[in-house]
């Protein structure tokens, strides 16, 4: 197979291009480096069947070159960030939904087979129903979750119109390791390694007791290669989680237990748009893809731990 990788150089899509690389697919990385950084594709660096290529998926001309030949696209740039879509809405839209027209015409004139797009739980707000299944009406409360929604739509209308396979996989709230801590708008994940690692005070965004649906990187590239794999797949949004919550308060404990250091998180007030409470219904996902999430909450947070202290002894 070969598969173009948006995103290539951030967090998710740099650990599904080692993937795809191990398997012995061809496989074209595609970033504009604006969050993404080359040191997450060392692992791949020099290998037969990769290629790298600097482009932006608002920039139509570069997409069409990079999707030439291609199969499968893994859809996984984007700007994540519900804060910052708060504050930039046009921004988010702009990369998030145009550059995802962008990406459906460019697999259209290239005759691509399938698209995977990267969504987002964000697509369904703060919802009555938990855990959340995908007949949920979906109402995205941040720009951000409106931005991915509306991809979702771009996705299944080009399905109907142009026979692209179109596939949603609604992530939630992903970690792991090359998971950016550097921005101000990083996960709470990395935010708090990064803290308790380096001494300073994690803090918690409102009262700690809302949950989240923490779902390690590992069980995202699973899926991901199962919905490319399946070639009996119809369009549709799957969502893709542990199927597990875990409050914010939760984490922070078990990454205190794995890191030796004392739990003492300071309190800040709730973030405009954040939701209360995720939690995934992921029977779809397993009845149609065959996926199974392998990697429970601890243990992937001891795979992350681990993951960063190798790097910090890396920059020692």
């Amino acid at each position: 197979m070969k598969a173009l990788v948006t995103g290539a150089a951030g967090f998710i899509g740099s650990n599904l291009v080692e993937a795809l690389v191990e398997c012995g697919d061809t496989v074209v990385g595609f970033d504009n480096l604006s969050t993404g950084r080359m040191e997450n594709l060392k692992s791949v660096e020099g290998k037969p069947n990769f290629k790298f290529q600097k482009g932006d998926i608002r920039d139509s001309a570069s997409l069409d070159q990079a999707c030439r030949g291609v199969e499968v696209i893994f859809h996984e740039a984007a700007i994540p960030s519900v804060p910052r879509s708060v504050e930039n809405p046009r921004e988010s839209f702009d990369v998030n939904a145009v550059g995802t027209l962008n990406i459906l015409l460019a697999a259209k004139t290239a005759g691509a087979r399938r698209v995977l797009f990267a969504s987002s739980s964000s697509v369904y707000g703060n919802s009555d129903v938990l855990p959340v299944h995908e007949n949920v009406a979906p109402r995205p409360i941040s720009p951000y979750g409106a931005s991915k929604l509306a991809a979702e739509g771009l996705g299944h209308s080009f399905s109907t119109s142009f026979g692209v396979t179109f596939l949603a996989l609604r992530y939630f709230n992903v970690f792991g390791p090359r998971q950016d801590p550097k921005s101000q708008y990083a996960a709470v994940v990395p935010k708090f390694l990064t803290g308790l690692l380096t001494g300073g005070k994690p803090v918690i965004f409102g009262d700690g007791l809302q949950t989240r649906d923490f779902t390690y990187v590992g069980n995202i590239v699973a899926a991901n290669l199962l919905a490319a794999a399946r070639p009996d797949i119809q369009t549709g949004s799957y969502n893709i989680a542990a199927g597990d919550p875990h409050s914010v308060r939760e984490l922070l404990e078990v990454l205190c237990d794995l890191t030796g250091r004392p739990y003492d998180p300071g309190f800040s007030p709730r973030r405009p748009s954040d939701i209360l409470h995720s939690q995934a219904d992921v029977s779809a996902a397993r009845r149609v893809l065959g996926f199974q999430p392998v990697i429970d909450f601890r243990e992937g947070l001891r795979l992350t731990v681990k993951s960063a202290d190798l790097q910090r002894v890396a920059v020692r």
